[in-house]
């Protein structure tokens, strides 16, 4: 069977710098799939590709079977895959309903758009009580929760969640997870970019180590939880 997304040998580069450097990987329908790494590792430079911000140099993307190749980034979120970037990147003037709204900025079904700005309330309790206020008013983590509602609302195939828990407290942190947790278990289809390698790799049904472009590991999420290599580098155990 085709998997959902599918990269081959993808190449990234600024100017002459090569970012990412020949990377292929699979994504299956109701996966979650997370890219670990430190910083500079080309992580986020790869979900920028996917989602269309950036033009790849080399390699092939296909999602649902079609080549994204020269593709633009709205044309690539109607086909179902969203992205919610790293830092948030929410329109702090505007109210959260107002967001979640631009999330859902191609589509023309009213009333399934209202249904799903109730489902992102139903998902995140705190931005119904506050529908009304300005997103930038929101603490750090509800921005994360807004990002994340915006990103539903164009009801992806594909969800690619980019450092979610970056610069959250403990207990905010636990919150996103198992927000992403509850998604896959509704059969939400992620590809997750995240520090806490942690908690990536304890919900992730497959993941991959990258290090200056490259991928230099793969694996599934348990297994590579206990790969002696990814546990002195990424968690911290000597």
């Amino acid at each position: 069977m085709t998997a959902l997304l599918e990269v081959e040998d993808l190449r990234v580069a600024y100017g002459k710098i090569e970012a990412v450097k020949g990377i292929s990987f699979t994504v299956e329908a109701g996966e979650v799939v997370t890219l670990i790494g430190t910083n500079g590792a080309g992580k986020t430079t790869t979900l920028r590709t996917l989602s269309g911000l950036l033009r790849p140099v080399g390699g092939r993307v296909r999602f649902d079977g079609r080549s994204l190749h020269d593709m633009p980034a709205h044309r690539i979120v109607s086909l179902g895959l969203a992205h919610s970037p790293e830092g948030r990147h929410i329109f702090p003037r505007m109210t959260i309903e107002e967001n979640l709204l631009l999330g859902a900025f191609l589509r023309r079904d009213a009333a399934g758009v209202q249904r799903d700005v109730d489902h992102a309330y139903a998902l995140f309790p705190i931005l119904g009580e506050r529908r009304k206020q300005a997103a930038g008013t929101l603490s750090g983590g509800e921005q994360q929760m807004l990002a994340m509602g915006r990103a539903l609302m164009s009801r992806p195939k594909l969800l690619m969640l980019d450092e979610p828990s970056m610069g959250l407290s403990p207990i905010m942190m636990q919150k996103i997870m198992a927000t992403i947790t509850e998604l896959r278990s509704g059969g939400t289809t992620i590809l997750l970019v995240e520090q806490n390698a942690q908690a990536a790799l304890s919900l992730a049904d497959h993941g991959h180590v990258m290090e200056t472009g490259r991928i230099v590991l793969s694996g599934t999420g348990e297994d590579l939880l206990h790969d002696e290599s990814v546990r002195k580098a990424y968690l911290g155990e000597d």
